[in-house]
């Protein structure tokens, strides 16, 4: 599993913890064990020009996800597809922001919106209720199961 991550946000960020976060979540999902990922961390004005130029909307954002070769989660009795899982934006200065306003802080909301954003790589939406009760459940769970893991081997 080739995972790539790029500081270029000018904030302090644990890329390490990152890249473990990302395979956790890859191998959840089985994801094929060479799928590739990029995550960028960006200041906030780089992911508001990205956030007009791709989403269409004014301002700065949390995470921004580019899916490549569409690839979703294995089934556990099919082998999971190979390619590259897509790019992940990330802006630490909007989840530090977000994370003090929801009181877990800004490792605890990188992490989220990782689990968000590679979730969106994976397909997942939460445009209708449906989809977002299916996604947000699946992200509480995943980030339960990791920190669960990550203070085991603390």
């Amino acid at each position: 599993m080739s995972i790539e991550i790029l500081n270029e946000s000018g904030l302090p960020l644990d890329v390490r913890r990152l890249a473990a976060l990302s395979r956790f979540v890859m191998d959840s999902m089985r994801v094929h064990p060479q799928a590739e990922l990029c995550i960028k961390a960006v200041d906030e004005e780089t992911i508001a020009q990205l956030n007009g130029q791709w989403m269409e909307k004014e301002g700065p954002t949390d995470v921004l996800a580019f899916p490549m070769d569409e690839l979703r989660p294995g089934l556990v009795d099919e082998e999971p597809e190979e390619g590259v899982l897509g790019d992940l934006v990330l802006c630490p200065e909007v989840a530090r922001q977000q994370g003090e306003t929801a009181g877990h802080g800004t490792e605890a909301e990188i992490e989220l919106l990782t689990v968000h954003g590679i979730l969106h790589l994976l397909g997942y939406d939460h445009a209708e209720p449906e989809e977002h009760k299916e996604m947000f459940d699946l992200q509480a769970r995943l980030l339960e199961h990791w920190r669960a893991a990550a203070s085991a081997d603390q």
